[in-house]
């Protein structure tokens, strides 16, 4: 498949990835269809852009009519198991992801980050790293920039750095990054996935298309990831092996912490340790950030990064929105949203960054995950909870000691924490689901905690 002029292609889901598709598609001259399950009343908008571009859309229930096709790109959102997938197939047409497409278009290496928690973060700061040293990097994928936005536009010399999700990586089939990066893997989307192993095989395909002459960077603190270490016996992993740890494992780990100083140990030159920067010059908190600034480093020394040059890039980036963001400070409460956290893992992280007594905000959209371990945290870290959305009685129910208050919207659940905290107290929007019961999107459901916030009187 070279996706230019010539071609037929049918775009599956028509969200942010696949209207980036079709766009680029159509700009090489292909014949672009493009469907999507929704109700077309609800997606007019986006269909008359794409028809404005020369693409066709078409209704699922004339997918039968479509002939030719000699490919089709599937969004991220869209179950590779579902009903309309599984037609396409039948009719023999090979299925890829964006990412696979972007890939094939790209002519720069790529730097692939995956996880269950932290990847946009790592990305960004990975980003940020690789142009504080001076060179050229872009950023895309799941962090809500297209990636083949920036794959077709990235030159040679330029890296690009993809935040992929299990999601888009179920359909690659040549998608070979230069660097793959592993931060962690934990329960998550097992709405989606039969089982926890079929979760971490997804995850996994981020290294298969991998040789000796690239790297795979891991963290050496999941007990799931740590198998994969060459010290293991498991050979899975053909890359070349970089990993990190927040312990001080200097002989199994390219990174770790000693004398309170993020060490690196060079794998090639000269093999003295050398210390990169401190935790604290980070603004990014919890142990859990220790990791994803380590791995960072690591993927952007892999692409020939100065170790001298790595401080300053650490101590000049800035927490990203929504993810355990600083609000504002209302009568001694400091507001944090951590809307992107929608996983039980990604609270419990954000849990034990803070040494100040917290009044949980969480819950949303359940994904088949277990919430018992959640739950115990919250006991042990949290002043109060108060729990929203579909999954509200669920978290509650494996909550037995902290008070636990329920709240309808957004702006009822901010008044509720407000009468449970104390001056000195921390208000955390961590809510270990997703967004769709109640809004359109983390990002939405991150400014609604903020506009509750932010508009409401002092006490």
């Amino acid at each position: 498949m070279n996706f230019a002029a010539g071609e037929k292609i049918l775009v599956i889901g028509l969200g942010r990835s696949g209207q980036a598709v079709v766009e680029v598609l159509r700009g090489r001259g292909v014949e672009v269809y493009a469907i999507d399950e929704k109700p077309r009343a609800e997606i007019a908008q986006t269909i008359a852009q794409i028809e404005a571009l020369g693409a066709r859309y078409v209704a699922p229930e004339n997918i039968g009519e479509l002939e030719g096709l000699n490919c089709a790109v599937l969004s991220p959102g869209v179950p590779l198991n579902g009903p309309l997938v599984r037609k396409i197939q039948t009719a023999n047409v090979a299925v890829y992801s964006e990412i696979e497409v972007a890939y094939r278009l790209c002519k720069a290496p790529i730097i692939a980050i995956t996880g269950t928690k932290g990847k946009s973060t790592t990305a960004s700061l990975t980003r940020h790293l690789l142009r504080t040293a001076g060179k050229d990097a872009r950023v895309g994928g799941n962090i809500g920039n297209p990636l083949i936005y920036e794959a077709v536009a990235a030159p040679p010399e330029s890296w690009v750095v993809a935040e992929v999700s299990s999601f888009q990586l179920e359909t690659i089939r040549s998608f070979h990054p230069r660097v793959s990066v592993i931060l962690n893997v934990s329960a998550d989307h097992l709405d989606r996935y039969h089982s926890m192993d079929e979760y971490i095989e997804a995850k996994y395909r981020i290294f298969a298309n991998q040789n000796e002459h690239d790297v795979f960077i891991g963290n050496l603190d999941d007990e799931i990831l740590a198998l994969l270490h060459r010290h293991s016996g498991e050979a899975r992993v053909r890359a070349k092996q970089l990993w990190f740890t927040i312990g001080d494992d200097s002989r199994h780990a390219t990174m770790y912490v000693r004398d309170g100083a993020l060490t690196y140990s060079p794998v090639t030159g000269d093999p003295r340790p050398v210390q990169i920067a401190r935790p604290e010059d980070s603004a990014l908190a919890g142990q859990h950030n220790v990791q994803n600034v380590m791995a960072a480093a690591l993927a952007a020394l892999a692409a020939g990064v100065d170790p001298r040059d790595l401080r300053e890039g650490i101590r000049s980036f800035n927490p990203m929105s929504h993810r355990m963001q600083p609000i504002g400070e209302v009568d001694g409460v400091l507001y944090v949203d951590d809307s992107k956290a929608t996983n039980p893992g990604a609270v419990i992280a954000a849990l034990r960054s803070y040494d100040k007594p917290i009044v949980l905000i969480a819950g949303g959209k359940p994904k088949k995950t277990d919430f018992t371990e959640l739950g115990r945290i919250v006991d042990e870290r949290a002043r109060a909870l108060v729990v929203i959305g579909e999954a509200a009685d669920d978290i509650a129910a494996h909550v037995y000691r902290t008070p636990i208050q329920r709240a309808g919207s957004m702006e009822e659940a901010v008044r509720a924490a407000q009468s449970l905290a104390q001056p000195g107290d921390i208000i955390l929007l961590s809510p270990a689901c997703a967004s769709f019961d109640m809004f359109e999107s983390a990002e939405d459901r991150g400014q609604k905690f903020a506009d509750a916030v932010l508009g409401s009187p002092a006490r």
